[in-house]
């Protein structure tokens, strides 16, 4: 098993490593530019739309609301990466690798704009009626042949690794959080939530996207609020914690307490990793569901998608991050949910540590929820409708699995999927960049688009 994990890590520190950071990286920024920033630009005209997105429009094809699409979306990436991700890039890369996941949702929203684009313009009608999109049908539908081996191995890749990181590994990470903090054994904590995911996943996606439409604000205005209190409470550290994010992004981190300091490199990597690990732009994951939106057009559900990013990285994890920062926890040792957790409990005593783990049980609960949908859409893309309820009942069945085993390798290998997933992704958003532009271009051109977004 060492030599196992000894050479998962060794992959894993290759895939993350600089090529596939300034592959994700470079692609935002290409994205950003060719589009002239209109992500951040038309930030407002999203959220509009997003508001005007909360029924079906009347005459548009799709199965779900453009409101519950991206909140089927967020339910996948608010997650444990906002909270156990985030404490782990600070605990691994010290504050400045704050400073990096927030550029990474900079050129992310872009990248995410970019990807639900492709997707609606380029789903099918599947054999049930539903629509069904996503990388592996954008590039079948966008590339040509030469590339269509790229469609196959992100199926393979986001089937495989959605066991991995949507499933087995939020239950296994709500688990043990309830058994640390209310002492709830973690086969109890497995059974039901295997009851409450199966009664949701076997409705298919209009009932995922019902009840993520229902939770994800919800827990999102909560846990935003609550982190906003722990921030208040250590108000004088605010400009101190900011010095220190922008400080450290640049130059090393000095050893203190029980910070063993880390190196600018360190920084960056697991900043940029942790930052893609919790938004998911680039991944290839968040246009599978906006595939099914009832949406007027491509661009218009693009606006709408790239708020994901927006709202996951610079909202929900800056709360963390910042959290633990003017606290001063970042320096006591502790690392993932335990770092967060200690953070919040310095500020609220009693109250702060029940806080993160219910936040965190919902978050996880959630995510389970969106990335079955994500997996269910890769094993149908491969084996066709009838492989739905198979998966359906795979999945149900592995998460009391993941409740009680022992998942640091299933982390690793996760992990190391999540890269994979990026790279035929991010090749074909690359390749399809044209096209995005060009109907990004024609949208913004005419006249009626122009009056509605308030441009000349």
């Amino acid at each position: 098993m060492e030599t196992l994990t000894s050479f998962i890590n060794a992959i894993n520190g290759f895939v993350w490593g600089p090529v596939m950071l300034v592959l994700i990286l470079g692609t935002g920024f290409f994205l950003q530019a060719g589009l002239k920033i209109i992500p951040l630009r038309k930030l407002t005209f999203g959220f509009s739309l997003l508001w005007k997105g909360r029924k079906l429009p009347s005459g548009a094809e799709g199965e779900i609301s453009p409101f519950n699409a991206l909140m089927t979306s967020l339910s996948a990436t608010i997650g444990t990466g906002n909270i156990a991700g985030v404490a782990t890039a600070i605990f691994l890369g010290g504050p400045g690798a704050l400073f990096w996941m927030w550029c990474t949702a900079l050129v992310g929203m872009a990248t995410k704009y970019a990807e639900a684009v492709c997707a609606v313009k380029y789903r099918e009608v599947d054999e049930l009626g539903n629509h069904v999109g996503g990388p592996m049908y954008y590039i079948k539908n966008g590339l040509n042949k030469k590339w269509l081996w790229l469609a196959p191995t992100f199926a393979v890749f986001g089937a495989i690794a959605g066991f991995g990181i949507g499933n087995t590994v939020q239950a296994n990470s709500v688990a043990d959080v309830l058994q640390s903090t209310f002492g709830i054994p973690n086969l109890v904590t497995g059974i039901v939530l295997m009851l409450l995911v199966g009664a949701v996943i076997l409705g298919g996606i209009k009932r995922i996207a019902n009840v993520a439409g229902a939770l994800v604000p919800f827990m999102a205005v909560g846990y935003t609020l609550c982190g906003l209190i722990v921030i208040g409470v250590n108000a004088t550290e605010i400009p101190a914690a900011l010095e220190l994010v922008f400080t450290h992004a640049f130059t090393p981190t000095a050893a203190t307490g029980g910070f063993a300091g880390a190196a600018v490199w360190a920084a960056i990597r697991f900043g940029v990793a942790r930052g893609v690990f919790s938004n998911e732009a680039g991944l290839g994951s968040a246009p599978i569901a906006h595939a099914a939106a009832a949406t007027k057009g491509p661009v218009n559900q693009g606006l709408i998608a790239m708020l994901g990013t927006f709202i996951d990285t610079l909202i929900v994890c800056s709360i963390t991050g910042l959290a633990i920062i003017t606290s001063g926890a970042w320096t006591s040792g502790e690392t993932g949910a335990s770092l967060t957790s200690a953070a919040f409990e310095a500020a609220l005593p009693g109250a702060g540590a029940v806080m993160v783990t219910l936040a965190l049980a919902v978050f996880a609960f959630t995510t389970m929820l969106g990335w079955s949908f994500y997996g269910e859409k890769c094993v149908e893309y491969l084996f066709g409708v009838k492989s739905i309820i198979p998966f359906r009942i795979l999945w149900v069945l592995a998460v009391p699995v993941g409740a009680i085993g022992n998942l640091g390798i299933v982390w690793l290998v996760a992990d190391t999927l999540n890269a994979f997933m990026a790279i035929p992704n991010l090749i074909a958003l690359i390749l399809l960049s044209p096209v995005v532009f060009k109907l990004t271009k024609e949208f913004f051109a005419s006249e009626g688009a122009s009056e509605e977004a308030g441009v000349s």
